[in-house]
Formats: structure tokens, sequence, C-alpha cells
């Protein structure tokens, strides 16, 4: 313990000033190594990203312009159409509506996988759907023969670029004028709404029906119309005729029996419905997809009423689909009272559909249908059509607007924008008849009127 007599004790001496030299240590040289060297990896690293994009963008950008054109074909014509270095100089040009897409039910019978081949290519687009059906009155060799020939074209088969070609693979009967061909048609509906989801119309055809346009033609002009509209002929003016072939009761082997048998009839007669009206017409239709859908898929329960009823009825499918859509109010009014189909009817003895020739073609033309009815294997006026009005060679699709070939050639080994189209003659044959069929006069004083 210090006395208070203790002399005081000195404060330390001050610290001397901070010196201005730095001392670098080996710890402190090691790390400035590793921060100039991380420095610059990080100016490596942002200039080769930097230089890869600039590669990749040139890269891709002349891969466009100048690639393989088998490897690339479709999208390569694509930018050849459509490659604008001035695109201010379209934009006052009213682009045309998106094309529609159609989706074809053919159907065929023993020996006409020639006819249903030759029917497809005068109706192929690469925008289309097409499902193709030979009833089990062909042998199931027919059958694989048809579905080996389709995997293997170089178009729409397997390994094709378009693949919108499909075979039933378990056929069924479609008697003609029977209801088995109703069944028939419902079930190559429903097989082609799993499918797709993409389609705005079905068309359904026989092998003896052939088109009168071209599918640019058909494709254009559908293409301003409502995606809703359905084509049916249909009348409730029923004669004495009809009204006993109604009545007769009929049962359809094609319904329960796995080989073809004759149809035979009962000796009872039967009323006719009153909790709807029967509407009477054509087996030939197109039809919107939200009315397939309806009649396929919907709740309501008319569709299934009106096919149990007409299980026994003979030459039913004439009167399936207008009875369904005109005793249905959110679709009776989307019918217009014309298939867009040519036939003609012999009226004596009784009205029978006969078969159309060459001296038929100019009503054919009149007509401004989009498909011929009743067809003969392999006719000459099959050969007129070809020539004349779709233009088409022989084992050769219809060109259209997205093949680009020679003209000499088959020009559609060769093909670009899939969405273009090329109409001619067979358009304005088309608009002609539509114009005269949706006129105020004639649309709605002619949809399901009750007489």
């Amino acid at each position: 313990m210090l006395s208070s007599s203790s002399p005081p004790q000195p404060f330390p001496p001050p610290l001397p000033p901070p010196s201005t030299t730095t001392i670098i240590t080996k710890d402190n040289r090691n790390i400035y190594c590793l921060l100039i060297t991380s420095l610059f990896s990080l100016l490596f690293l942002l200039s080769y990203t930097s230089s890869s994009s600039s590669y990749s963008y040139s890269s891709s950008s002349s891969s466009t312009t100048y690639s393989n054109p088998f490897l690339y074909r479709r999208h390569h014509q694509r930018n050849l159409i459509f490659n604008n270095p001035n695109p201010k100089s379209n934009s006052s040009i009213p682009s045309s509506p998106k094309p529609p897409r159609l989706a074809y039910f053919i159907t065929g019978s023993n020996g006409e996988t020639s006819r249903i081949l030759r029917l497809l290519f005068a109706i192929y687009h690469p925008k289309n759907y097409y499902l193709l059906h030979l009833d089990l009155t062909a042998s199931q060799s027919q059958r694989d023969n048809l579905a080996i020939w389709i995997q293997n074209h170089p178009m729409f088969g397997l390994y094709g670029p378009f693949h919108n070609v499909y075979v039933v693979g378990k056929a069924d009967f479609a008697y003609s004028n029977a209801p088995s061909s109703i069944s028939n048609t419902l079930h190559g509906a429903s097989l082609l709404l799993r499918w797709s989801t993409y389609w705005h119309w079905f068309i359904s055809l026989s092998a003896s029906d052939y088109p009168l346009v071209t599918q640019d033609d058909l494709l254009h002009i559908l293409s301003y119309l409502p995606k809703n509209f359905n084509f049916i002929n249909h009348t409730n003016v029923i004669g004495s005729r009809e009204l006993r072939r109604m009545k007769r009761i009929s049962v359809d082997p094609g319904l329960y029996l796995s080989a073809k048998s004759e149809m035979f009839y009962a000796t009872q007669k039967r009323e006719l419905p009153d909790a709807y009206k029967l509407f009477t017409g054509s087996s030939s239709a197109i039809l919107s997809r939200e009315f397939v859908e309806f009649v396929v898929e919907g709740t309501n329960n008319l569709p299934r009423i009106v096919l149990m009823y007409l299980s026994n009825m003979p030459s039913s499918q004439a009167n399936y689909f207008p009875t369904v859509v005109c005793n249905t109010r959110e679709f009776k009014k989307t019918v217009i009272n014309h298939n867009l189909h040519f036939a003609s009817w012999d009226e004596l003895p009784k009205p029978k559909q006969r078969s159309l020739r060459l001296e038929d073609i100019s009503g054919m033309i009149q007509s401004g249908s989009a498909f011929g009815s009743g067809f003969l294997v392999d006719d000459p006026v099959l050969d007129h059509i070809d020539q004349k009005l779709l233009n088409r060679k022989a084992g050769s699709i219809v060109p259209g607007g997205w093949c680009l070939g020679e003209a000499d050639g088959d020009s559609c080994t060769v093909w670009g924008d899939t969405y273009i189209l090329r109409p001619g003659s067979g358009a304005k044959r088309l608009e002609n008849r539509l114009v005269e069929l949706l006129s105020n006069g004639t649309f709605r004083s002619q949809q399901c009127v009750l007489q």
C-alpha cells in the first residue's frame, strides 16, 4: 500500500507516431494474390459468356437461313414465306381468319381399300385429321395391309412430318340404311374426339363419296363461318311412304352378330313418338365439334333416347342427326338445311339414289356442293374431277398452298407453311351456294320447321 508521502509515479512514455510505411507480411501477400486471381477469373468468365452468346445467336441465325432442307423442311419454307424486312409495310393489310381443322371419318367395306386411299389423297390436308375404317365385311388382312400402308407413308405415316391419319383396329359392322351405321358413325366421332381437341367440324364419308372442291377451297370458305354451324338436310314433312317406313320394326344383325346376316322385319307396327318430333333428311352431314360432343359426351339424354328408338327402324341414319338437332333448343338455330353433298335420285317407281356419272358433271358444278355421293369404282367421272376440279395427278395428293414442289411432279413432296391456302374456282362456287343458303329469306325460314 502506497502512503500519501510517497513520490508520484511518472506516466508511461507516449507511443511513437504511426509509421507511413506498410509492412507486407507473408500472409498479406497470399491474400492479395488470391484477390487479384479471383478478379481476373471473373473478368475472363464474363467475357467468355458474352462471346458465347454472340456466337450462339449468330449460329442460330445462320442455321435458320442455311439449314438442311431435308431436316428442316417445314420450318425452312415457312421462314422463306414470312421473312419480311419491313413489317410496317403490311400492317394495313387485314389478315385472313385462321383456317379451321376438319375431322374426317372414312368408311369402306370388303375390297374398297383402293377407293379409301384415293378418297384420302383427294381430301388430304396436313391440318386435318383422318380416321379410316374397313368394316367387318373386309378381312383382317385387308385392315392390316391398310394400316401398314398408312404407317409407312413418307408424309402422314408413323414417321412422317404430319402423322394425322389413323386406321380403326377393331372394326364394326355398318349395314347401309340400318341402325348399325349410326353406331359406327358415333364410334368414329368418339375416337376423333379422344384423338384431338383441336378440330372444328366432323365429316363422315363413305368410299363412294368424292370431293368436288379442294381442301383449300373448303377450308377458306369455312374459315369465315361460325364454328357452331351444322350442315344437315332435314324436314318434318313425312309422306305416306316415309310414314310406313318409320312405323316398321326391323332387327339389325350388325348390332348383335359377329357375322353378316340379312335384316329381318317384324309384322307389328308401332306409333311415332310424341315426346319429340321426328325429322328426316340425309345420312350425310357436316357436324360442328360442339354438337358432336353434345351427342357423344353430353349430359342431355335426348341423343340416347332417340338412338334407342331408331335402333329398330330401317334407314334410321337419315333420321338421327336431324331429329336430335331439331329437338335441342341450343342447336336448332345453328343448323343449315343443306349437307353440302350432291346426290341424284330416281323418283320412280320409288325414290332411290342413283350412281353419278360423267353426264352429271354440270349438275355437280352448278350445285356448289363440296362433295358428291354415289360414285362407282374408278368411273371416268372421277378422273374428270381430278383433272378439271381438283388439279390432282394420279397417285398424288391434291396440291394446296402448303405444297412448294415443282408443278410438273408431285408438288407436295416439298412443303411450306400449312396455314397458307390457295383457293380456286371451287371456293367461289361454294361461296355462292352458302350465300344463297344464308340469305335472310332462306336461312331462318328453313330451320327445323314443324308442319
